[in-house]
């Protein structure tokens, strides 16, 4: 009975495609870059920038979101919907930090 719903070509789920096996060489790089970025974000902290500080910790914890989501999630290897999937949630949440942002930056602090 269970020969009646195996599907060895993989068309009723094409998205259940065969598993991308990443070698531990790759983790070791993937390790490496980002102690790496870990250690030029705590360099930066203690770099004077003014008004750049932030704006630098968050692209280099934003180029280490990246790397994980890519890598160790596997995201790279996966299909296009799951792709689309996960760009459907960050533009999301860049939309709701746009409009927290324009809330904020359109009251007139110490104003009233």
């Amino acid at each position: 009975m269970s020969d009646l719903h195996h599907d060895p070509a993989n068309i009723t789920n094409p998205e259940h495609h065969d598993h991308h096996i990443v070698g531990p060489s790759t983790y070791l790089v993937i390790y490496g870059t980002l102690l790496v970025l870990t250690a030029i974000t705590v360099a930066a902290a203690f770099v004077e920038m003014g008004a750049l500080n932030p704006i630098v910790a968050v692209l280099i914890a934003v180029i280490k979101a990246t790397v994980v989501i890519l890598w160790f999630m596997h995201m790279k290897y996966q299909s296009k919907l799951l792709k689309l999937t996960i760009g459907a949630g960050v533009f999301t949440f860049l939309v709701l930090i746009a409009m927290t942002l324009s809330d904020y930056m359109s009251r007139a602090w110490g104003l009233w």
